[in-house]
């Protein structure tokens, strides 16, 4: 009954309309929009009729028909709703997202109808950090689920759980298969260092270098190469080596220097240590050779010290390579040019120079011109009367003025005088006045036998 009413109410409404209405209704329901809408009346019901039901059902295989997509019911939409969500369990560690940073807890997306939330004790924070110090909004991080839901409906997650067992899995697996893993030195405690590599990591003293180790403290902060060398995840322990993959570095660098080099060789090494008779030097992986003292300088050096110090950079000549010894004898003196090639051209016999008393024996004293060339004044040329004793006259540091008397280049030796040059007095010419020789103190020294007498044997050559 309602429905002929109001089918015939609607017929008579749609005679009364003019040509344009009514075509514009059917444009209206061409495209599928009710031109008119009827509003259901009250007691009618929300379930369709028979006949209704019939017509949808075909007006749907009619759709299917012509290749158009059925509108999903809101039942099918909410089972895609709820498949687009991650199933998760306590204990699982799954990717999340950060969406948020907060002083006291972060959020994570992992794909759940909730966002997670971390709180600060779960961040695995050292002392000092904050949470906006170890992540950052949009950074994926590895998260270990503690509860699927909290008095506050979020998912309870942990960092520090997901870490800690990331990083056993990670040890595990470098022990067995000796791997080298890197990690920070966070602390210097008694025996040792301790390191982050995902839980607390201890390094013995004994292996942290190759050699002892006197401050550790210059360790804390740099990352350190490491090999695992105990693991016991029941005590939460861990021990590793610095010293291991430092000796291993070691060989394999020792047996490609005694390969690579060769005696008469120039290389560039570093100087590691200093000692009373010379200095070690690191020529390439920790392969040190010998510098002796007496291959530091053409001259006579005092201390090695003197000509080198820790951690310089130098050039040095191989002298000689022993594989079996496993020793390296380096030069720097090779390296400098040799002052005595042009020693007669810069010191001509009669050329009056300045130099530096070295050392005094008992024969004379030795002076230095130029670094790689000292000179010998003996003991009757340090001045113009008798010297009983070097010393007497002359002492080591004291800069005096020579004269060359002789130069021998070959035998790396030249003769200096400390006297005043004395004019030729021609050959047999007897006697003379002679200036008296005086001491520093203006008494005349005693007068030997030789000297009165130290024309004699020309006198006999004349004759």
């Amino acid at each position: 009954m309602i429905e002929r009413q109001d089918g015939g109410a609607f017929e008579t409404e749609v005679a009364a309309m003019d040509e344009e209405q009514k075509q514009d209704l059917g444009q209206d329901a061409g495209t599928g929009e009710a031109g008119l809408h009827r509003e259901p009346e009250a007691g009618a019901g929300s379930e369709p009729s028979a006949g209704e039901a019939a017509e949808a059902a075909g007006a749907a295989e009619e759709s299917a028909a012509d290749g158009e997509t059925p509108v999903d019911s809101p039942s099918d939409k909410m089972a895609e709703y709820d498949a687009s969500f991650v199933t998760l369990e306590p204990g699982q560690i799954v990717k999340g997202k950060v969406v948020q940073v907060g002083d006291g807890e972060v959020m994570v997306d992992v794909g759940y109808k909730f966002e997670g939330r971390i709180p600060l004790y779960e961040l695995g924070l050292r002392s000092g950090q904050t949470p906006h110090d170890v992540v950052s909004v949009g950074d994926e991080i590895d998260v270990f689920v503690l509860k699927i839901e909290d008095a506050e409906g979020n998912v309870l997650l942990s960092k520090r759980r997901a870490d800690s067992r990331m990083a056993w899995q990670r040890l595990e697996r470098a022990m067995a298969n000796g791997e080298v893993i890197e990690a920070p030195v966070i602390e210097r405690v008694k025996g040792g260092l301790l390191v982050d590599v995902g839980v607390r990591g201890f390094i013995p003293a004994s292996h942290v270098g190759r050699n002892y180790v006197e401050n550790l403290e210059e360790y804390v902060g740099q990352t350190l190469r490491l090999k695992v060398i105990e693991l016991d995840r029941q005590r939460n322990n861990v021990v590793l080596s610095h010293k291991q993959v430092l000796e291993e570095e070691y060989e394999r660098a020792k047996a490609e220097a005694f390969a690579k080099l060769k005696e008469g060789t120039i290389v560039t090494g570093v100087v590691r240590r200093i000692t009373d008779f010379g200095a070690f030097v690191d020529v390439g992986g920790g392969v040190e050779g010998l510098l002796h003292v007496s291959e530091m300088a053409w001259s006579r050096v005092a201390h090695p010290s003197d000509v080198v110090k820790e951690g310089q950079t130098i050039e040095v000549m191989v002298l000689k390579v022993d594989p079996e010894s496993e020793r390296i004898s380096l030069s720097l003196r090779e390296t400098l040019p040799d002052p005595w090639l042009a020693a007669a051209e810069r010191y001509p016999v009669g050329a009056t120079v300045q130099g530096t008393v070295t050392r005094v024996v008992d024969f004379g004293a030795f002076v230095k011109l130029e670094d790689g060339i000292e000179g010998l004044v003996h003991i009757s040329q340090l001045a113009d009367y008798h010297v009983n004793d070097p010393a007497e006259v002359v002492r080591p540091g004291d800069e005096v003025e020579v004269r060359v008397v002789s130069v021998d280049p070959e035998r790396r030796r030249i003769g200096l005088s400390m006297r005043s040059p004395q004019p030729e007095r021609p050959r047999g010419r007897r006697g003379g006045s002679r200036p008296e020789p005086r001491t520093t103190s203006g008494e005349a020294p005693p007068v030997t036998l030789g000297e009165v007498f130290e024309d004699l044997g020309n006198l006999f050559k004349d004759q």
